[in-house]
């Protein structure tokens, strides 16, 4: 199937199921358009049997696409630069203490303890995945997807103070999380000599290096944004940024997504109010906003469609049930410490660690990660467990993360 036919099949599938959960389903977007999408993957699987064989065509178009390079190396720019856009550096600067120890430590923590508890879960299956691969089915799992959350945080009016919390995080996270996942994939592979400094090293390359060059590709187009008053040439100065930056991050060796997120927000707050025009302001944020919900409609809608690429064989699904509760377990664990010693010398909102945990969702960057892993005996027990992960994540608790917060802004009112 041609690039154009993936593109047309992918575009119509989303806006169908777009004006479904529009007009019927009335749930959060991104939401609403999976659903739809894992419901007509049940239809197809159900027309099967009756000899209306879609099912096979559907599978054919999903093999020829290469999810990982999709997203990572593709959507991945545009989304994190347009939710990095919209986010109050003030605000952010206010939380950069929770954001820097969640987004760090706490992914390094969350690798460690879905690794640990995820290794003996898994062997009470019959599934004897080596310790490096659990390890690295930790990686991909710890990151908070900025894409599942924005929106509905947005949506539940969350406390500024709250929302910056997860936004930044979640925005930074993925760039940590890929970091770590390259470190064990290293290891994974066998890879000879790699000591404790070169693991320093690669951190230091990828996330310290991905904040210089993408504070630094930012001032450079804030520059050129400052010296036009074209809306059209600065709207394209932005999508060179966002394009030309990502790839030539990645050429670099430099932590891509971090890169793309410190421009996004420089551009957004210096670079909107210092450097732009009010009319360009409105051509840009309107941009942006449908780049932003067009690339999510067909994000949601390959995560609901790969169900038909994958094999639910019973002991995967079991693994995959046994590592819903790990996960929220690491992340109760990686979020509440650090908040309860920070409790000490800095006030937080109600419910703050409930919220943070219920509201990690996992989304599309884990999938793609997990679908990046090398082809042996255990990549497909784990993108199967990967993806049970995070259907749970984003039905159930993007479902109930709202009335959460809407509790929570309810204390916060009555100043219970």
């Amino acid at each position: 199937m041609s690039l154009f036919h993936i593109l047309a099949v992918l575009l119509t599938a989303s806006a169908i199921f777009s004006y479904i959960n529009y007009r019927f389903l009335k749930l959060p977007t991104t939401i609403g358009i999976m659903l739809a999408a894992l419901c007509f993957s049940l239809l197809l699987n159900l027309l099967g049997p009756i000899g209306i064989d879609i099912e096979h065509e559907v599978r054919s178009m999903l093999g020829s696409i290469d999810f990982d390079a999709t997203l990572l190396h593709g959507m991945l720019s545009f989304l994190l630069f347009a939710g990095a856009l919209h986010v109050d550096l003030s605000d952010l600067a206010k939380q950069r203490g929770v954001i820097i120890v969640l987004a760090t430590a706490g992914v390094v923590a969350t690798t460690f303890i879905i690794g640990g508890l995820s290794f003996y879960a898994f062997e009470l299956v019959g599934l004897g995945i080596p310790f490096v691969y659990c390890l690295l089915f930790g990686a991909l799992i710890s990151p908070t997807d900025p894409i599942a959350v924005l929106g509905i945080l947005k949506q539940a009016h969350a406390p500024k103070s709250l929302e910056a919390k997860i936004a930044g995080e979640s925005l930074f996270n993925d760039g940590m999380a890929v970091v770590v996942f390259l470190v064990l994939i290293r290891l994974a592979s066998g890879e000879a000599g790699l000591s404790a400094s070169d693991v320093i090293l690669l951190f230091s390359q990828e996330a310290i290096g991905g904040v210089l060059f993408g504070l630094g590709a930012g001032a450079v187009t804030y520059w050129m944004l400052k010296s036009v008053d074209n809306y059209q040439v600065e709207v394209l100065l932005t999508l060179a940024l966002v394009t030309g930056g990502y790839a030539l991050a990645e050429v670099l060796h430099l932590s891509a997504p971090v890169a793309i997120v410190c421009a996004g927000l420089l551009i957004g707050n210096h670079g909107r109010t210092l450097a732009m025009s009010e009319k360009t302001r409105g051509h840009l944020d309107t941009f942006w906003e449908l780049i932003d919900e067009v690339l999510n409609a067909v994000l949601f809608v390959l995560i609901g469609l790969e169900v038909l690429a994958l094999d639910f064989l019973a002991e995967y699904l079991l693994a995959g049930l046994l590592a819903i509760p790990i996960v929220l377990v690491a992340r109760f664990t990686s979020v509440g410490i650090p908040i309860t010693v920070m409790r000490h010398f800095r006030s937080f909102s109600p419910r703050v660690i409930q919220i943070l945990t219920w509201g990690g969702l996992r989304g599309g960057i884990s999938v793609a990660l997990a679908l990046s892993l090398p082809a042996n005996g255990f990549r497909d027990a784990l993108v199967v467990i990967t993806y049970i992960v995070v259907i749970f994540s984003i039905l159930v608790q993007g479902l109930s993360i709202g009335p959460l917060i809407r509790a929570s802004n309810r204390e916060q009112n009555s100043g219970l």
